[in-house]
């Protein structure tokens, strides 16, 4: 038997108030579980006030609680202590994982000196109105293109070898009091080591998040864009990769352009011609997107979620500038701490 194949899984799903979504996502982990393709499936219940632990536990996973309220990183980091396997591979309690997990996490980790690896959603979401497909393909879209070795790490579907994830100090739970990029910071931590993480296409989940486009510009710009700019201003700057590629800079400047172009035109009607060639250039330099999203949704769809798109670029990259101007200009070189509202 390979080492690979002879590495322990234990999964692990920080849960809170998930009782209605555990006979979902559970099923297929307890089948893995019955099957030997995993040791055991941890649910962690971050204080619930339903009965998701008690769900976990008469489904066939081993439940455990919190002793505060701490979110998904604390939750982790208990489970983590407590874990038998070689592997943890965690899923988020809104994250149906596909049956062939644990094969694309064992031929990952054969790779040489692999200490993590995360997937990506698959192209079935729940949610059904255009922005929540638009949502949940987008993150899709760009973990299914990413390079194969990443910087950072993903916990909605993503595994790591338990002696790297104590060696590194778990997630970072004090900085980051809430859900937001403490996954990202984690992927820091192990590349600083002179590890590799590896992004495995094949590795999927369905996600049940409905999102609404008020969750998501909260989530987005508070829970996203801020820190992570922040972390990466800090560290190293932005990274050739995902939705921070060189190409995705340009599609944000183009964006940008764009967006202003929009704003002049009730002052200077003349330039219409200069704002619709940008609108044509939008959709030339998002066409692969364009493309997915259309075969997922037909031509109206995918107009909708490229002129939203164009949106999401001016916020995301306003973000970075501010950040940039906070850290160089006004001296606010330690505003990484993420606290509850």
């Amino acid at each position: 038997m390979t080492e690979s194949h002879s590495l322990s899984i234990s999964v692990v799903m920080p849960a809170y108030n998930a009782e209605h979504l555990l006979p979902r996502v559970l099923p297929p982990l307890i089948r893995m579980l019955d099957a030997g393709e995993v040791s055991e499936v941890l649910v962690v219940d971050d204080q619930s006030s339903d009965g998701t632990a008690d769900l976990a536990r008469k489904m066939g996973a081993t439940a455990m609680s919190t002793p505060v309220n701490g979110g998904p990183g604390a939750a982790r980091n208990l489970a983590a202590e407590q874990a038998k396997g070689d592997i943890l591979w965690f899923v988020d309690s809104d994250v149906i994982a596909h049956d062939d997990g644990p094969e694309h996490i064992r031929r990952a980790m054969s790779e040489d000196n692999v200490a993590a690896v995360f997937g990506s959603y698959d192209d079935a979401p729940d949610g059904q109105s255009w922005f929540s497909r638009y949502k949940n393909l987008l993150h899709r879209y760009y973990h299914q293109r990413a390079k194969r070795d990443a910087r950072t790490f993903w916990a909605g579907c993503g595994a790591i070898r338990m002696d790297v994830f104590h060696e590194v100090g778990g997630f970072d739970i004090k900085t980051y009091e809430v859900p937001s990029i403490e996954d990202i910071e984690l992927g820091y931590r192990i590349v600083e080591t002179g590890r590799r993480i590896v992004v495995e296409p094949r590795l999927q989940g369905k996600h049940l998040k409905v999102w609404t486009m008020r969750n998501s510009l909260r989530t987005d710009i508070f829970c996203r864009a801020l820190p992570w700019s922040r972390l990466m201003i800090s560290r190293e700057g932005l990274t050739d990769d995902l939705n921070t590629s060189t190409m995705e800079r340009l599609r944000a400047g183009l964006a940008g352009l764009l967006f202003l172009s929009v704003l002049a035109l009730p002052f200077w009607t003349g330039l219409w011609p200069l704002t619709l060639l940008l609108v044509v250039l939008a959709f030339i330099a998002n066409l692969d997107l364009a493309r997915t999203m259309a075969t997922h949704g037909g031509l109206w769809f995918a107009v909708k979620c490229i002129l939203y798109h164009q949106f999401y670029y001016v916020y995301s990259a306003s973000v970075y500038v501010w950040c940039l101007f906070e850290y160089h200009v006004l001296g606010q070189k330690q505003k990484l701490h993420v606290t509850r509202n």
